[in-house]
């Protein structure tokens, strides 16, 4: 069975697919030890190398995939360029090749999944699949009923309105929020367009994976429950990457 090139390389963990897409564009990929087009389809004989590397191709049952949840603390850098000081990559220190599914603000803390299966990320990110993300967000100043019904209706920022969302009070100073959308730094411009300050954003949940158990700088494998949960919760997903 013949399988994309973009999605060999994202299989096997060692990036994302749209990564590979990249690196296939940049010449850094080899078939056979030729340069590949993209849209290339590749078969069981064939060997594809990223720079010199061998791309080993996945296990069908994906047996081999590695599935984290992390409790990011603050000042963590959501990269896996290991030239960036802080990065989320040596922070966890996982033995083997790993990648950020999204990301979450330097300055922000609390759940982000990491994974070696390429296949998943896009699913996940894509907003139209409408994957709920559950924040608690503390403010620098009272929060009041109107700031309330403006972030649950919608607010204008980068050249579009936010959704409408789910938003409860917590707290004299903080609110629980619950996006669908994951537009660049959107809670934080949401509340700077209402005039409000963010004083500390802990995400606390994705889809139906939550911080239970996981302390500051410290990561778990996703139970068989949850995965099964996951796959289930993703069959209908269309695998396209639309946000960031």
């Amino acid at each position: 069975m013949l399988k994309r090139l973009n999605k060999y390389i994202s299989d096997s963990g060692f990036c994302s697919r749209r990564a590979a897409d990249a690196l296939i564009e940049k010449g850094s990929v080899r078939v056979n030890g030729e340069v590949p087009e993209l849209g290339t389809k590749i078969g069981v004989d064939d060997q594809v190398t990223v720079d010199g590397k061998l791309i080993k191709p996945v296990a069908e049952d994906k047996t081999d995939r590695v599935y984290l949840a992390y409790n990011k603390p603050v000042g963590i850098t959501c990269t896996t360029e290991r030239k960036v000081q802080g990065n989320i990559i040596d922070a966890i220190g996982f033995p083997t090749r790993i990648f950020p599914i999204g990301r979450l603000d330097k300055p922000s803390e609390g759940l982000i999944l990491l994974t070696s299966d390429g296949d998943i990320v896009n699913k996940i990110l894509r907003a139209e699949n409408a994957h709920e993300k559950h924040y608690r967000v503390v403010v620098n100043r009272v929060v009041s009923d109107d700031f309330i019904q403006k972030m649950s209706s919608g607010v204008p920022i980068l050249d579009t309105v936010t959704k409408p969302c789910v938003v409860r009070r917590a707290g004299k100073f903080g609110f629980d929020i619950v996006l669908t959308q994951g537009l660049n730094r959107q809670i934080r411009r949401m509340c700077e367009y209402l005039g409000y300050e963010v004083t500390r954003l802990t995400r606390k949940r994705i889809m139906h994976v939550d911080l239970s158990g996981i302390k500051p700088g410290q990561y778990r494998h996703l139970t068989a429950a949850e995965m099964t949960e996951m796959n289930k919760a993703l069959e209908g997903s269309t695998k396209t990457f639309t946000e960031r």
